[in-house]
Parts: C-alpha cells; structure tokens; sequence
C-alpha cells in the first residue's frame, strides 16, 4: 500500500490503514523535506507557534478522534475565548449573529451595515422564495437577496477567512451545504438562517466546546502521527515526488517517483493520493484521464501568515476578544488577525512577558501583495494593528510564513465535479484520492476525507487476501 503525500490527510489515511484489522505494508511518500502540509510550527522569540492551520473543528469526531488516538489527549486544549470582530471604519465592531455571514436577524445588523442596509434584510423575505434546485455562487445569491453591502462586510471576511478567496465565486453548496439544503424549500433566505442558527444554537446548548487545538500547537499533530506510524512499521519517505502512476499487469500500480535522471520504481497494490489538485492532476493523467482534467480545473489561493511577538504591557487593553476579521472593501493589508496570547490560555502562558499574535494577507488574485519582502509585510501588519487596535509599540519578533496555492477554491459546481472525479477513480480498483482539493479545507474534513478513501482501499485489499486464500 502506497500513500502519495505527507500532509495530514496523507497520514491521517496512513494511521487509519496501519491502526486497522490485517494492516497491509504502507509507505508513505512526501515530496517536501518535511511532513505535514499546511500544518507547520515554529518558535519565535522562543514561544511556540503555529505558522498555518492553529485548530480543528471539535464539533465534528474525527480531528479529536485522531488527536486522541496518537496520545495527545493530554495536550487536548479548547480557546480562552472566540470572540472575534470586524474592523469597518473607525472601530473593531461586534459580528452579528450569521451562518457564515449570512445574517439571522436585521435589527443586529444595523451597527455593521447601517440602517438602510440592515432595512433591506429586514424585507427579503418579501422576495419570492428561494427554491434553490442547483448551486450558485454565494456572494451574488445573497447580495441579490439581502444587498451588496451583506456581501461585502458579512460574508466576504467570514467565509473569505476560510478560503482565502472571494464570496462571489465561492459555491454556497460546497461551502454551506447546510444552508444550501435549507434553500431547497425555506420560505426566504432570512427563514432559513434563523432557522439554522436556532438548530445551532440548542446544539450547542450542552457548552461543548466548537473548536479544539493542542497545547503548544496544532501541528504537534503531525510530529506525534509520525511517531505513531513509525512504531507501526509504516515507511515514510520525504523528498520523494510521484510524477506518474500507471498499472501494469494484474492490476499492480506502478509509481515513478524521485528525480527525472534516476527515477525510482515502485509497485503496490493499492495507492491513496492525498496531494493538492494540481499534482494530482499531473500523476492520474494516464491512470485516469477524466479525473485529472478535473482536478487540473480547481484553482489555489496563495496567502501569508505574519506572526509578531509584542510585550504585554504593551498590548492595548481595549484590544479584547480573540481577534478580527477584515472585509476586503476595507482596502487594508491584512484580512484577518488572531491574538493567540488571548486565545490560547498555552500560547499566554508559554509567552511570559509576551504576547503572539498572527495576521492573514492575501487572498485569490492579490498574489501581487505576497510579492512584497518578509520586512514590508510585517511593518504593514504593524500598521495595520496601530490603527486597527491602537497597537503603538515595537514588535519583538516576527515571522513571515508564505503558502503559496495554500488553498483550493470550491467554486460553483465543486460538488459535482468531484462527484465526477470520484466516480472515475472509482473504476479504477484500489485507487482512492483524499485532501483538502474535495469536500472541506478544514482538518477534520480532510481526516474525514482520508476515512473515507481508506474504506475504499481496505475493501480491494481484502478481496485481494480472499483470492489469495
């Protein structure tokens, strides 16, 4: 059994198979010099931090469930606090209650959109019902519902924040496909966030925590995972980039992996491939065609996370919550900021007389911004903070982490397409692709994601065992 890449749904699929009955021989093959993908830490100024993904949706089991199964349920931590805000204007403004930045009632809109704006909310419901039948671009839907300014100052930061990408491309049924089943026979759109947002709300009724993360950080994750697999017996293999894969007689896959001079060889009877899109593309183009025009067809975003060390009594004492996030009509550099020091109870203590803080910069199509030297971005972040909190003192320590096509857009008609690529994997048995490129960006989607094509690959192994039996 072969894995074809090192990130978390690589070795989240790696554990599932090696922790399973009749575990097969696994080799794990990673093209970077290091595992984990878009999770990835460092220290600065000597406290620890995460440099990309920073925690896991604890609503859903399969995150936690991996966290815990690798021994880290110890290090099991939830946020001090979740309260983020928007910065429109003058101030850092309270979010209304949404679903994703759609909002549930008018009158809690007016501080964030004014009062015309937060009127014309008030009377979607005298629209003509949605009756969604097929998908559409979440942004035009419901800026043609509930006006441009929901758009641009609710939506876009909310669900841009995930994505790195813009709310008038994003497809609403792979992005909120609860809302977008909500839409097939909710009366008005307003009916269907309300009504959304009260399921939520007595769900969450027994105060358990949304999101979780691990102390001293969420890609200690990956470090953990790999420990485990090793102990298993799993091989793990960086530098090692798979360019092609084909089958030769009886079914067997053949990889050809290593540099172009001196390819390396390698032949399983099983392959799970749990890269980005774009690489996926290029090594099914023989194995399967159809999927691979497919996947060539789904776009990245590139983004950078600023992180910045400040001293604590410097910190402005008006700056509460756990950060805020940005609406791009807002013309700043930064889209969003955390203060991990005030989410994370770890990251404060770790800090001493510090505090860490993160901002996000660019989005689809602002590669341009990502152009600008380690030094330029982090004095704009600086900027952006004096203005935006009243953040008046020098930064200690800085680290600029780029992720260039970090994450894979899921434009309208996303579900679909993978519904293709699936089922044309599928005619190819033994063969399961996994990752972030399909149905979530979140970790937990991507271990979900990485169940899922096990399952598959399990189901051709052991029919394989039977016949040889």
């Amino acid at each position: 059994m072969v894995v074809v890449g090192g990130g978390i749904s690589g070795l989240a699929a790696a554990h599932a198979l090696a922790s399973g009955p009749n575990p097969p021989r696994i080799t794990v093959l990673e093209s970077s010099p290091r595992l984990g993908g878009k999770l990835a830490g460092a220290e600065l100024e000597g406290v620890p931090v995460d440099l990309g993904a920073e925690s896991v949706l604890a609503r859903r089991p399969e995150a936690v469930a991996l966290i815990l199964a690798v021994g880290l349920a110890d290090d099991l931590v939830h946020p001090a606090t979740t309260s983020a805000g928007l910065w429109i204007g003058d101030r850092i403004r309270s979010i209304p209650p949404t679903v994703m930045g759609v909002p549930t009632d008018p009158a809690s809109t007016i501080d964030v959109l004014g009062e015309e704006a937060a009127d014309q909310v008030a009377h979607e419901p005298e629209l003509a019902e949605p009756a969604l039948t097929e998908d559409v671009a979440i942004g035009r839907f419901v800026a043609d519902r509930m006006g441009s300014a929901v758009t641009e100052l609710l939506v876009d930061p909310l669900l841009g924040g995930v994505y790195a990408g813009r709310a008038e491309e994003i497809s609403l049924a792979a992005a909120v496909p609860e809302l977008f089943a909500k839409l097939r026979t909710a009366p008005s759109l307003l009916a269907a966030t309300a009504e959304l947002r009260e399921t939520g709300q007595r769900r969450n009724a027994d105060g358990a925590p949304v999101f979780a993360g691990i102390r001293g950080g969420i890609h200690r994750l990956i470090t953990a995972l790999e420990q485990d697999l090793q102990a298993r017996g799993v091989q793990i293999h960086r530098n090692a980039t798979v360019r092609r894969i084909s089958r030769g007689p009886g079914g067997v896959y053949e990889l050809e992996a290593g540099p172009v001079p001196a390819p390396t060889m390698l032949q399983a009877d099983a392959v799970i491939v749990a890269v980005p899109a774009t690489p996926a593309a290029r090594m099914l183009a023989q194995v399967v065609p159809q999927a691979s025009t497919e996947l060539a067809a789904i776009d990245y975003a590139s983004m950078a996370i600023v992180t910045l060390a400040v001293r604590k009594r410097d910190w402005p004492e008006s700056a509460t919550g756990s950060g805020f996030l940005v609406p791009s009509v807002e013309g700043r550099t930064i889209k969003a900021s955390t203060f991990s020091h005030a989410k994370w109870q770890w990251s404060a203590d770790a800090g001493g007389d510090l505090a860490v803080l993160r901002c996000s910069v660019g989005r689809l199509g602002e590669e341009y911004v990502l152009q600008r030297s380690d030094e330029e971005l982090t004095a704009l972040a600086a900027a952006d903070l004096r203005e935006a909190v009243g953040l008046d003192a020098p930064v200690v320590g800085a680290l600029v982490t780029r992720w260039g096509g970090g994450l894979p857009q899921y434009a309208v008609g996303h579900l679909n397409r993978i519904d293709r690529v699936e089922a044309a994997v599928a005619e190819q048995p033994g063969l399961a692709v996994c990752g972030a490129a399909y149905r979530g960006v979140g970790i937990a989607a991507c271990v979900a994601s990485a169940g899922k094509a096990v399952t598959r690959v399990q189901a051709h192994l052991e029919a394989l065992a039977t016949m040889a039996r």
